[in-house]
């Protein structure tokens, strides 16, 4: 079974994923409301992709996570799309270069959401 970390400050959004995600696949669905916990999770938990915010509160927002994880050789290999606000050409370039393999603004199509991952975990 495939596992997905779900990285948001907004339960609404994490529910509205996991959901999203829960009906279309044989997903195990992990939940993260920060970016330091979210570090502790992936490490522990392994998962096959992270999908991340960018902005919350705490010690590592979205950006400084995916770096900690994409500089870990045991977690570097994990896939970590960014689900942000935040749509600016420097936004997405800030996540680039933070190590994020994908980037969807909010709000997002869940059906392209969808396709993204299937894409990513088959």
């Amino acid at each position: 079974m495939k596992k997905i970390l779900i990285i948001d400050d907004h339960e609404r959004i994490r529910e509205l994923v996991a959901v999203t995600l829960g009906d279309i696949g044989d997903y195990q669905i992990l939940e993260a409301e920060n970016g330091e916990t979210g570090v502790e999770v992936a490490k522990e938990k392994m998962p096959d992709l992270i999908l991340m915010d960018v902005t919350m509160p705490g010690k590592y927002d979205g950006l400084g996570a995916t770096r900690i994880l994409k500089e870990n050789p045991a977690t570097n290999n994990i896939y970590i799309i960014m689900l942000t606000a935040k749509g600016q050409v420097a936004d997405k370039e800030m996540g680039r270069q933070a190590g994020a393999d994908g980037y969807f603004v909010k709000p997002f199509s869940p059906i392209e959401l969808i396709e993204k991952v299937e894409s990513v975990l088959e």
